[in-house]
């Protein structure tokens, strides 16, 4: 039971940022629109626009692309 509730969500990426500064060098993102992803279900935030429900998380957060563009 425990594990059912512990599975990784799927979504599909529809934005992505420019990606993160490390030692002040900018890491392009390797996500890209439209991949399938796989990401934890407790290591994101909803937002709503335009009553369209959206889940915002870290390049970082993701947990495998599942396919890629």
């Amino acid at each position: 039971e425990t594990v059912d509730k512990e599975r990784p969500m799927k979504g599909e990426v529809v934005a992505v940022g420019p990606g993160a500064y490390d030692d002040g060098v900018r890491v392009p993102m390797q996500v890209k629109v439209g991949d399938a992803v796989l990401f934890n279900k407790y290591d994101y935030d909803k937002v709503k626009i335009d009553g369209e429900e959206y889940v915002i998380l870290a390049e970082s957060s993701i947990l495998g692309i599942l396919n890629g563009k």
